[in-house]
């Protein structure tokens, strides 16, 4: 066992669900485990001043109690700040000077893969770190905090476009973060019952794309008696299309990580829609039939756009991100107890609490081709012709793992 007496608590990168949770889990830890817990104010920014502070909140039972583990964001607050990036040859010692300060052991750090990479920077200059794993994107090694939360916002505000969509014969595309990987729009999308699903992993055939939306829309307003019906399209940020192109709106500019700012796929798709809708002659006729054509006014259906974007990552936490969130957040105090710091929580189990090194947890996941080949034979159309699903069969030998 290692002598840790304080610890700092820092989140960084993007907000999501379940970060209170891992606030309240690592402080609840410490103070069992005799350990004090400061929180470390708007991540990396307040680690880089801690020596300008001239006190921190602990996290005291009494003050832990105040947060609520529900809620989305984070009582510790963000920034982005990559240390590395720093213009300034003095600013590890700088970190150490602050910690020193405060008489703060180690960090607990929860982010995703920018914040991962900074713990391994700090680690390599000899700062112990543990890692719990955040991204609402889901493109870590294990899962992540954030996650679920995210994907079921998704899939709710996919639902509720159906009532909107259906009440104005629209096709609906909303656009969600994930950055290059589809986790959330898959998941999310699929709870929600979408029609479409766009994803970075699959370059997108617009011609194919169209003959789905066309054969599917049109037949649910012919079908219905009051001629109405909808179509809705979930897209990840991150796109690219059939020729390999990446679907981004260059005027974003990129974060202070150096990342593209993703941004315009769903526009882009409307557009691509749109232009197809225009030119195909069947369309005037599906507008006549269904009594919608108003020559230069109403010749068409239109498609939509619709942004969520941080309305996808706050509010309230999903039950799930609450309990791993408070898991982990024990699960990282123990650890350091152990004297095992540079690794990443990958969760808990019953008596066992799994951690792998972080810089292998940072490295990036994408969605794997054979989960979206299931769901191609499932009718959900994911921009290009169906992929037959051919999976293995295996038996489990003995009691399958539980996953809470």
């Amino acid at each position: 066992m290692t002598d840790i007496k304080k610890i700092g608590i820092i989140t960084s990168g993007g907000d999501c669900g379940g970060l209170n949770g891992v606030v309240k889990g690592t402080a609840n830890m410490a103070s069992s485990s005799g350990i004090s817990c400061f929180v470390i104010p708007n991540g990396y920014a307040g680690l880089y001043n801690l020596i300008d502070f001239d006190k921190l909140a602990e996290l005291t039972p009494e003050r832990t109690d105040a947060i609520n583990a529900n809620l989305s964001g984070s009582e510790a607050g963000h920034s982005r700040v990559k240390i590395k990036k720093i213009k300034d040859e003095n600013k590890y010692q700088r970190i150490k000077d602050g910690m020193k300060k405060f008489d703060i052991d180690a960090l607990v750090v929860s982010g995703g893969d920018d914040t991962g990479s900074v713990m391994v920077d700090l680690l390599d200059h000899g700062i112990k770190c543990v890692h719990v794993p955040k991204t609402m994107d889901l493109d870590l090694q294990p899962y992540c905090v954030g996650a679920d939360s995210a994907i079921n916002r998704i899939a709710e505000f996919a639902n509720d476009l159906k009532t909107t969509g259906r009440t104005h014969n629209r096709v609906i595309v909303l656009e969600v973060f994930g950055r290059n990987a589809g986790h959330t729009a898959l998941r999310g999308g699929i709870a929600a019952d979408a029609d479409a699903i766009l994803i970075p992993e699959i370059p997108v055939d617009f011609e194919f794309l169209y003959s789905h939306v066309k054969k599917k829309f049109l037949f649910r307003v012919k079908c219905s008696d009051v001629y109405a019906g909808t179509y809705i399209i979930v897209v990840s940020e991150g796109l690219t299309d059939a020729s390999g192109r990446e679907i981004i709106d260059e005027s974003a500019g990129v974060d202070p990580f150096g990342h593209k700012k993703l941004a315009g796929a769903g526009k882009y798709v409307c557009l691509e829609l749109t232009r197809r809708l225009e030119e195909d002659p069947e369309i005037e006729k599906f507008m006549k039939e269904t009594h919608m054509y108003v020559e230069g006014v109403y010749p068409i259906p239109e498609a939509r756009n619709v942004l969520p974007g941080h309305l996808v990552r706050c509010g309230n936490s999903s039950a799930y991100d609450v309990n791993f969130g408070k898991e982990s957040g024990a699960a990282a105090v123990m650890l350091l107890k152990k004297g095992i710091s540079g690794v990443t929580v990958a969760g808990v189990s019953d008596d066992e609490i799994r951690y792998l090194p972080t810089k292998k947890a940072i490295e990036h996941r994408t969605v794997h081709p054979e989960i979206v080949a299931l769901h191609e034979s499932l009718g959900i159309c994911f921009g290009r012709k169906p992929v037959p699903y051919e999976p293995l069969f295996k038996e489990l030998k003995g009691t399958p793992e539980r996953h809470l």
